[in-house]
């Protein structure tokens, strides 16, 4: 899914803007991709300084910091929640595209309609049964830090809505006619 570019008008019809609806669920996407990446970037560096720092100060003085092993159980699973996230509004999940290469454009895209569709029936599904354990997790503390464990687990709301809103997105793309997402190995990897 190509997020950028989001008002111009179609190459091939001069001067024609995208609907509305279509530049709205590419914007949500781009929105959503653009929370991912700054999530990422700042549960990473803060794990990598943080790790830095008690390094350095285990082999100057002897002791670390004890926070610096559990910040890692807070924010891990939201450097994951972001990846999730980012692939999600890249369209960039680990995907077998055998069948979709197989497929007409027409049947290619209700296969990806159906495929956006399971995505957000399935997202939905871990929000709701997850409810659980993120009730469990209000009355868990770190040790540590006294950090309440719920703000680890709030991730999985994070990526989880943000998976079935892209979901959503993508069908409104699908069904306004855009559906041409680059199956090609060479672009569609972000590794």
């Amino acid at each position: 899914m190509d997020t950028g570019d989001l008002g111009a008008p179609d190459p091939g019809r001069e001067g024609r803007q995208r609907p509305f609806h279509l530049r709205l669920a590419s914007g949500i996407s781009a929105l959503l991709d653009g929370s991912g990446s700054v999530i990422g970037a700042a549960c990473l560096s803060f794990m990598f300084v943080a790790l830095l720092v008690n390094v350095f100060l285990r082999y100057v003085s002897g002791s670390g910091i004890a926070w610096a092993y559990e910040i890692h159980a807070l924010l891990l699973p939201w450097l994951v929640a972001a990846g999730i996230v980012i692939a999600a509004a890249r369209s960039r999940n680990i995907a077998i595209t055998l069948l979709p290469d197989l497929l007409g454009p027409t049947a290619r895209r209700n296969l990806l309609l159906v495929v956006q569709a399971i995505m957000l029936l399935v997202s939905i599904t871990v929000l709701q049964s997850s409810q659980p354990i993120l009730k469990a997790a209000q009355f868990q503390n770190l040790s540590t830090l006294g950090i309440k464990q719920i703000w680890g687990y709030a991730s999985l709301i994070y990526a989880f809505g943000a998976m079935a809103v892209i979901a959503l997105a993508d069908i409104v793309r699908l069904l306004g006619g855009e559906g041409d997402f680059d199956t090609d190995p060479g672009n569609a990897s972000l590794s």
